[in-house]
């Protein structure tokens, strides 16, 4: 009877023990697919992809150069792009740097590569890490002799004399015939003159004519820069045509401009620490609210949409 009754009672507690294991693992499974876990192959979440220095750390140190246009000539403020840009990105209390500003009235892309052999301006690109550049006007517009200019080269400063004709932007040309703002050795202020050659002598052609030459050394200048400071992020800010208003310059303006700005999109297209900021679109059908008296400079309010273009090529 004692061996029965032990027996009994071990059968009982594997029994006991038995169920117990079974509930366990019924609750386990229960749990495993109302909250399926999966396999863990990483001890650590992955580390955050690198971005660019700019946009990382919201510290903008930015350079500008080229031309009248990045100088900020017609602007009553002074400001341009350049200072409304840097205002747009401290807005909302990003830090901003602005290392300088090299544009120079009447600069061509001769000059701007002569510019870029000067050790100073080679040591202001390596300390930046965002390069606004603009350039380009001189050489469309002038080389064309679309300004009545006898096809005078551009120097290498990138500083052309007046030539026969050519009425120098900041020049007064009303009956006092005063000069107001105009350059004191007689170089042409501004990206180009008031044009005043005869419109019907104008053709697509002879806009394009400057385009091959410019478009090469414009993908020098590009090429030089990046290669000075291949972390900057460059922005190019493409041209607009500034005599869309004058109905005889409104062709072949805008396919000279358009040739242009696709030429610089294919340099820009092989660089990947590049970006081409359109502006054509801003000032077409607009120049009237956007240009400023000397008819082919931003005012105000123009070098204020091309900075908010500016901006959100950065952001």
């Amino acid at each position: 009877m004692n061996d029965s009754k032990w027996t009994w009672r071990a059968v009982s507690l594997v029994s006991i023990l038995a169920t117990l294991l079974l509930i366990t693992g019924f609750v386990y499974a229960v749990g495993d697919i109302i909250n399926p876990k999966g396999e863990a192959l990483l001890t650590a979440l992955p580390q955050q992809t690198a971005v660019p220095t700019a946009a990382a750390s919201d510290e903008f140190k930015i350079l500008a150069l080229g031309d009248s246009l990045a100088k900020g000539t017609g602007d009553n403020d002074g400001k341009g792009f350049v200072k409304r840009t840097l205002e747009e990105l401290s807005a909302d209390g990003g830090k901003v740097e602005l290392l300088g500003n090299m544009g120079i009235n009447g600069l061509t892309t001769a000059g701007l590569q002569s510019k870029l052999q000067e050790d100073g301006v080679q040591y202001a690109l390596r300390q930046a890490n965002v390069i606004l550049v603009s350039i380009g006007g001189n050489d469309l517009f002038r080389g064309s002799d679309l300004l009545g200019t006898g096809g005078q080269a551009a120097s290498t400063s990138g500083a052309e004399k007046p030539a026969g004709g050519v009425t120098p932007l900041g020049t007064d040309t009303s009956a006092a015939g005063t000069k107001v703002d105009g350059p004191a050795n007689n170089t042409v202020e501004g990206s180009a003159p008031v044009p005043t050659s005869n419109p019907e002598e104008l053709t697509p052609e002879a806009l394009l004519s400057a385009l091959p030459d410019a478009a090469k050394r414009l993908g020098s200048i590009l090429d030089t820069i990046a290669g000075i400071n291949p972390q900057a992020q460059i922005y190019y800010v493409g041209l607009y045509n500034p005599f869309g208003d004058i109905a005889d310059l409104l062709v072949p303006g805008n396919q000279a401009v358009t040739a242009w700005n696709n030429a610089a999109m294919d340099i820009i297209n092989t660089h990947s620490n590049m970006t081409l900021v359109p502006t054509f679109d801003l000032f077409n059908r607009h120049l009237d609210k956007y240009l400023s008296s000397d008819h082919f400079h931003p005012n105000g309010d123009g070098y204020q949409r091309m900075s908010e273009r500016i901006v959100q090529a950065l952001r």
